[in-house]
């Protein structure tokens, strides 16, 4: 899952960054509204996590803006203002959640976590496809109830594609979601991954689409 998190503050940004990227969120980062609306525009994120006291354009004003353009993207709004009205103008302008400075971190991940289940087919924290369960609060895969050794890496994209079953995802599309920008990956290495993944699930549980991607078919 790809968040964009737009922050000017460097060490909230840092902070949040290391945070959500130890939770298996991949986590790319601007400081400005003007970058926020050309990065949204151009390689749309999974959520947008924007604060609303940036230096050059108001929060409210950036979310407008990549509503212009991605309408149905997720957009979770930070603020240091506590005052309902300000609630209110956030959630108008078309935030999906709102949370105030200061807050808890895991109250900022557990409203994440409910907009990407919104954004997949779980309904709860276990997804569950066959005999393979993976949980997205313990991080572990379990194969007839039996643990897997996953690392981070084939975990993510384990989960992209159990949490989006039956959909068929390209390599640039499992790539968004397994890292972020500027980070070195070798042409091959969603192939590595999934033949990783293959040797420890059921030999055809993860499908590949020739010319396509991959996909884990509706059980």
């Amino acid at each position: 899952m790809q968040i964009l998190l737009v922050e000017d503050d460097p060490v909230i940004l840092a902070g949040l960054q290391t945070t959500l990227t130890n939770e298996n969120f991949v986590v790319n980062t601007v400081s400005s509204g003007e970058d926020a609306i050309f990065q949204a525009k151009i390689s749309p994120p999974d959520i947008v996590v924007l604060d609303i006291g940036l230096p050059d354009i108001n929060g409210l004003d950036v979310l407008q803006a990549i509503r212009l353009n991605s309408p149905d993207l997720p957009v979770l709004l930070l603020t240091a203002r506590d005052d309902i009205s300000d609630k209110v103008k956030g959630l108008n302008a078309g935030a999906d959640d709102y949370i105030t400075k200061p807050f808890e971190i895991e109250e900022l991940i557990a409203r994440l976590r409910v907009i990407e289940r919104r954004l997949g087919t779980a309904t709860n924290s276990c997804i569950t496809v066959g005999n393979v369960s993976l949980d997205t609060d313990t991080y572990v895969v379990k194969i007839d109830g039996e643990p897997l050794d996953v690392p981070r890496r084939e975990y993510m994209l384990l989960k992209a594609l159990m949490e989006r079953e039956g959909s068929v995802l390209s390599k640039d599309q499992l790539e968004k979601k397994l890292y972020a920008w500027g980070e070195e990956t070798s042409s091959n290495a969603i192939e590595v991954h999934i033949h990783n993944l293959r040797k420890k699930l059921y030999k055809d549980f993860i499908t590949t689409i020739r010319g396509i991607g991959y996909t884990i078919k509706k059980s």
